[in-house]
């Protein structure tokens, strides 16, 4: 009981810490990422770049889907446009999960305190967006901390080993698995995160790491799919895109979960840093593989979201 305990308030440390950092890092760049948005899209490579620039900056693909949407729904971008910014937005967002597949939480409590004084100590609001951005940064870490001291005695658990064993004895149940609570708590990073701690535990192995990011990827969109509710065809449309992306993405790697564990493997040596990598190189490769054929995936969401 008090494993669970402990392992809920790391989950807890974990989501806040993600949004602590990315309301910083968004504060402080939001008027020139709103800028860069509407100007910087001309065609879908240039949004691409766009999108994963601004991405990588704030943290969070979540958030600059959102703005998107609300974009085209103002009528500043077209869907056309939206489209590089939505695969920009999956290549972006891969920042965070190599960041967190790095053995650095002895910062965490230097970060904390690093960040909290300049939150209280300067007048300039830059510099309390970027002590925002660390102390965010830092919890973050504490959290996956505190998630790893909670899985250590699971380890022994017959009942948790036998959940994790049918998880990974089906690619599919990892990826519904990923999905679901990716789409609960509203974060594919702390899913992310979760994932690369239960590996550094020894409790799950690479290919059930990817099917769970497979679903991670897909659990992430429905935000932008609740922010599109009540909008016109256009910006349900970029909802509609960043999810069919990711749900083709995911079906067409599932047959080929193990041979592209295999070469994830080549990558590195420690599993935290396979994982990592597994989401980067699936990321980039599913969003260039489209980004060539924009005009043709457009015209596919536009019919099965019609104007």
């Amino acid at each position: 009981m008090l494993s669970l305990l402990v392992f809920i308030a790391g989950i807890a440390l974990l989501l806040f810490g993600m949004r602590f950092m990315r309301d910083g890092l968004e504060s402080a760049a939001r008027r020139r990422m709103q800028e860069a948005l509407k100007t910087l899209t001309r065609n879908p490579l240039v949004g691409f770049i766009t999108g994963t620039v601004i991405t990588a900056l704030v943290q969070s693909s979540t958030a600059v889907t959102v703005i998107t949407i609300g974009f085209v729904n103002a009528g500043i971008l077209t869907f056309y446009q939206a489209v590089g910014i939505i695969l920009g937005t999956n290549v972006g967002t891969c920042i965070t999960t190599q960041i967190i597949s790095f053995r650095i939480e002895d910062i965490a409590l230097p970060a904390i305190g690093l960040g909290a004084l300049l939150i209280v100590v300067p007048r300039q609001k830059s510099l309390r967006c970027l002590g925002q951005s660390i102390t965010g940064f830092g919890i973050i870490f504490l959290g996956i901390n505190t998630i790893s001291d909670a899985l250590e005695p699971l380890k022994n658990s017959p009942l948790f080993v036998d959940l994790l064993a049918q998880v990974s004895s089906n690619a599919f149940f990892g990826v519904v698995a990923g999905t679901f609570f990716t789409a609960l708590i509203h974060s594919s990073a702390t899913t992310t995160g979760i994932v690369i701690t239960l590996s550094r535990q020894g409790l799950v192995d690479l290919p059930t790491s990817i099917a769970i990011i497979l679903g991670s990827n897909i659990g992430t969109c429905i935000t932008g799919v609740l922010a599109a509710i009540g909008t016109p065809p256009a910006a349900k449309q970029v909802a509609a895109a960043h999810v069919l992306l990711n749900v083709i993405g995911a079906i067409a790697v599932i047959p080929f979960i193990l041979p592209f564990a295999n070469l994830v493997e080549t990558t590195a040596a420690a599993l935290p840093r396979q994982i990592a990598n597994a989401h980067t190189i699936f990321n980039v490769l599913s969003s260039l593989a489209v980004l060539p054929f924009a005009r043709y995936f457009a015209r596919l969401v536009q019919k099965i979201v019609p104007d």
